[in-house]
């Protein structure tokens, strides 16, 4: 059909982040590598944040360093305040991804703010930045908050209000933070949020796979017109915020259903499976996902993955 969508790999941040074990800068990096050469152009690496807070992050200037000159590469970096922002940018982040929560009882668990609070330092930090570096806003608990349950659709509607016009070039990404969302609910929301804003941004969608509905979810994300969709491989993550929440939606399960529906994601499926095994593999990974386990059962598996599970 000639139809594309952009996938952002959120393993090395969102997938890696509650995983106890510290899992080596070095094979993080060979991680980022794969994934890059298997044909991801945007990866979320790490994040500017408090070591005490996610110490499986603390790594994160160190993996920018070694990446951010990559070729054709885009690398990510997730800031919860300014303070963070200004770090990645002085440590030369070529995007940064600012989250805040919709919710109130989530932003003040995750970053001790106000969503108005944290609204004010993302309008402070972009007007900082320089106009071209790319920007995403991300909208945690736009649908869900693990501690006061559905959020309102005209709460993320009046956030988006506030903040889009501080900087109508970023992409604008609503998150499903818990996994708790049905595929309603995110077409409507979208809908209403294109229609409200119908000269731009860009939009993305981010899903939880917690009650088994992060495909059909970016599904039905995609049949708004939203064509950035983040996923993990292995179905890894879960925010250390959000009590209950489990991994993001699997990359290999996203890929298999827009390539089997003639959407192309530009990605190989062969090598991000044996990316994916491997990342289940990591000690302390709670996995999730169906395509990995029914592609690597095939009588004949792509070269180089193996049929263990």
């Amino acid at each position: 059909m000639g139809e594309t969508v952009t996938l952002v790999e959120m393993g090395p941040r969102d997938g890696f982040q509650p995983i106890g074990p510290f899992i080596e800068t070095a094979t993080k990096l060979s991680f980022i590598r794969r994934l890059a050469e298997a044909g991801f152009r945007r990866i979320e690496i790490g994040s500017f944040v408090s070591p005490k807070a996610v110490p499986q992050l603390r790594d994160t200037p160190e993996l920018l360093a070694a990446c951010r000159d990559w070729p054709d590469f885009l690398p990510q970096i997730l800031v919860p305040n300014a303070r963070g922002g200004i770090a990645a940018m002085e440590a030369g982040a070529p995007m940064i991804a600012f989250v805040l929560s919709v919710s109130e009882s989530h932003n003040r668990n995750n970053v001790r703010r106000t969503p108005q609070e944290s609204a004010a330092e993302y309008e402070q930090l972009v007007a900082r930045l320089p106009p071209g570096l790319p920007v995403r806003l991300n909208f945690s608990t736009s649908f869900d908050c693990p501690f006061d349950g559905r959020v309102p659709e005209d709460a993320t509607l009046a956030l988006l209000d506030r903040l889009v016009p501080a900087r109508p070039d970023a992409e604008i990404c609503l998150c499903d933070t818990t996994g708790r969302v049905a595929p309603d609910h995110v077409g409507r929301l979208f809908e209403r949020a294109i229609a409200r804003f119908p000269s731009g941004p860009t939009w993305a969608f981010h899903a939880h796979d917690t009650y088994g509905l992060g495909l059909a979810n970016a599904y039905a994300a995609y049949r708004q017109g939203v064509r950035v969709i983040d996923a993990a491989i292995g179905g890894l993550g879960g925010c250390p915020f959000a009590p209950g929440a489990t991994g993001n939606v699997a990359t290999e399960d996203v890929v298999w259903m827009f390539e089997r529906m003639g959407v192309s994601t530009g990605l190989d499926l062969d090598a991000l499976v044996g990316i994916a095994a491997d990342a289940a593999a990591l000690p302390g990974a709670m996995a999730g996902g169906r395509a990995r386990a029914a592609l690597l059962s095939r009588p004949c598996a792509a070269p180089g993955v193996s049929n263990a599970a």
